[in-house]
């Protein structure tokens, strides 16, 4: 339950830079200040996170974006945009994840966070993403050794 505080944590840090365009940082402890955080491991996995995303954040929306081709990033809703943002991240740089659960955790966010369409949007779009980019790094990656 810790890792999935911490995404949720993660998803509306992220969603309130999004809307205020607030420097990261402050909007982390903006969040710590305001709400009652009863977990700390949890708020420091989803500051991992925030912090994470934010770094990538530009090679996440590429990635994204190529398998939207019909939803323009600036479209997209921007809860589903950071869940897959999250998401994709832990893909690409949480090796002790594995993605299956990532792709579960953002269904969750999304049938909580989300609209009705979220969950199967987001699942679809992370389902292709980790069948095309994740699978084939894997398989490249077993083979190299």
């Amino acid at each position: 339950m810790t890792r999935r505080k911490g995404r949720e944590i993660a998803l509306q840090v992220l969603y309130q830079i999004d809307i205020t365009g607030q420097d990261p940082e402050r909007a982390l402890e903006t969040y710590y200040k305001h709400l009652n955080i009863e977990d700390e491991n949890a708020f420091s996995f989803g500051k991992e996170l925030v912090r994470g995303v934010v770094a990538h954040r530009e090679e996440l929306d590429r990635i994204i974006q190529k398998y939207t081709p019909h939803w323009p990033l600036e479209r997209m809703n921007l809860t589903d945009k950071n869940i897959l943002r999250i998401a994709l991240y832990e893909f690409l740089y949480r090796p002790d994840i594995p993605p299956v659960v990532s792709i579960n955790e953002a269904i969750e966010l999304a049938k909580i966070f989300g609209t009705d369409e979220s969950p199967g949007f987001v699942n679809g779009v992370l389902d292709q993403i980790y069948k095309n980019e994740i699978q084939k790094r894997e398989k490249f990656l077993k083979a190299s050794f």
